[in-house]
């Protein structure tokens, strides 16, 4: 029949390998001096060898022992793992948060970041989606934060900041200069029908260069100055930049981050969050 090793004697003669002695092992342990003196004796008469030597009232481990301590050491960690990736996680204070896509970055990263060294037991769960969207979840009680971007801001509403709308391209431009107009939207993009509205106005012809529902792929396609599209003031994609009026395109107007409050969410860390939103997302960010 196979034998099993006891995980709780091994943990004892590490500690007393570690320490040099059963008294201080027994402190580490939260045990009695008696308790890792039986521990260790009983894992001796197991395995029939003498773990450890006494030399000037220090505990020494004998060659048998050194070896078992090697063995030990990874042994536990195996099962100290097994426990943390399989016990169920407790924290200590739990968020549903929503961010739309266009303004995730830089500064969601950020807050959650600080927020966790000062939280390490916290869990924010995050979902990005378009504005629309996320209102709709907050009604049906999905969320207890959420940020969105809105022309103009409902009634009631705190709204942390108006930004300009930009025009964004590749660092060369060469899209901008193109008639008709390339174009890189999602299909559900907020600031689709301003783009449209903005150039009938100002009589530019323009097409659409995009069809699909990846951000990833809008930004794709304008840094490789495939077409323009166009972001709040400050949240321009990495490899895009924002045009300026030179690039002969129309004003696009200013659109409003606001921050929806569920109320329900209590302590500290919410604290934390509504103060880091109002400070990343507010009229001086």
């Amino acid at each position: 029949m196979s034998r099993n090793l006891d995980t709780s004697a091994l943990r004892a003669v590490l500690a007393v390998a570690d320490t040099g002695g059963v008294t201080r092992a027994a402190g580490v342990l939260n045990l009695t001096q008696s308790a890792v003196s039986m521990q260790v004796r009983r894992l001796e008469d197991a395995l029939g060898v003498q773990l450890f030597n006494r030399a000037a009232r220090k505990m020494v481990p004998s060659p048998e022992g050194e070896k078992l301590i090697s063995y030990a050491r990874r042994i536990l960690a195996l099962n100290d793992e097994v426990l943390m990736r399989l016990a169920p996680q407790q924290f200590d204070a739990e968020l549903r948060l929503g961010v739309p896509y266009d303004i995730i970055a830089p500064q969601i990263p950020g807050i959650l970041r600080d927020l966790s060294m000062g939280y390490p037991k916290m869990r924010i769960n995050l979902v990005s989606s378009y504005s629309k969207t996320l209102k709709e979840g907050f009604q049906a009680g999905e969320f207890d934060l959420i940020l969105t971007t809105e022309f103009p801001p409902p009634e009631g509403v705190e709204v942390l900041s108006k930004r300009r709308l930009v025009w964004i391209g590749s660092p060369d431009q060469r899209a901008a200069t193109l008639r008709p107009l390339r174009l890189a939207f999602k299909e559900t993009c907020f600031f689709r029908p301003v783009a449209h509205a903005a150039l009938d106005a100002a009589g530019i012809a323009w097409e659409n260069a995009f069809d699909g529902d990846s951000e990833t792929v809008v930004e794709a396609t304008v840094a490789a100055g495939l077409g323009v599209s166009a972001r709040i003031e400050g949240q321009v994609a990495q490899g895009c930049v924002a045009l300026g009026p030179d690039a002969g395109l129309p004003d696009l107007g200013a659109s409003y981050i606001c921050l929806y409050d569920s109320g329900h969410a209590k302590g500290d860390l919410a604290d934390a969050l509504r103060s880091a939103l109002r400070k990343g997302y507010g009229a001086a960010s």
